[in-house]
């Protein structure tokens, strides 16, 4: 026996309502347009693959997972990074056509570490811009390091230091500037 026309409908109405309701819901696949980084802090060893932006915005429980990953490890302060910079860095990780982690030489700085950094070494400017979570050290796996920096400078988008002896590139989301 045939189920009345009404219960049919009804039927159908509910299961195209699922699949539009699970079409334009969260998905476990990453979204188009999802901005990921992957970031390996080497003082901590702790790892992170996160998508920061979804849907046309940021995410608030990622960036606050990258601000974590990013602290100042000698005092283990977390500090609210600009998202501008996650920016910069995956446009870096776009232009290198890369998904490797990016390794986290430094990230925030408290103004105390800085402090006592800078008395140690003429190379840590005694106003940096990591003290304001505007500036990250990084090195990128499988990729050499004057290829990163060349990257980084492409983009004019910020400062790009470039530390060959100490195997690191300055990245930085204020001036556009290089040295």
């Amino acid at each position: 026996m045939n189920p009345p026309l009404y219960d049919r409908r009804r039927t159908l109405g509910l299961g195209l309502a699922t699949v539009f309701t699970l079409a334009s819901g969260p998905s476990l696949a990453r979204p188009s347009g999802a901005r990921v980084l992957s970031i390996q802090n080497l003082h901590t060893d702790e790892t992170l693959s996160v998508a920061y932006w979804e849907t046309g915005r940021y995410v608030p429980g990622a960036l606050k997972e990258l601000n974590h990953i990013l602290r100042d490890h000698r005092t283990d302060e977390v500090y609210d990074m600009d998202p501008r910079l996650f920016d910069l860095m995956h446009r870096l990780q776009e232009r290198l056509q890369t998904t490797a982690p990016f390794q986290i030489i430094s990230g925030y700085r408290s103004p105390a570490t800085n402090a006592a950094l800078a008395k140690r070494s003429r190379n840590v400017a005694r106003n940096s811009l990591h003290t304001r979570g505007l500036a990250v050290d990084i090195r990128v796996p499988g990729r050499a390091l004057r290829e990163v920096r060349n990257a980084a400078l492409s983009l004019k988008a910020g400062g790009v230091g470039y530390y060959p002896g100490r195997q690191f590139v300055h990245l930085d989301v204020g001036p556009v500037r290089s040295w």
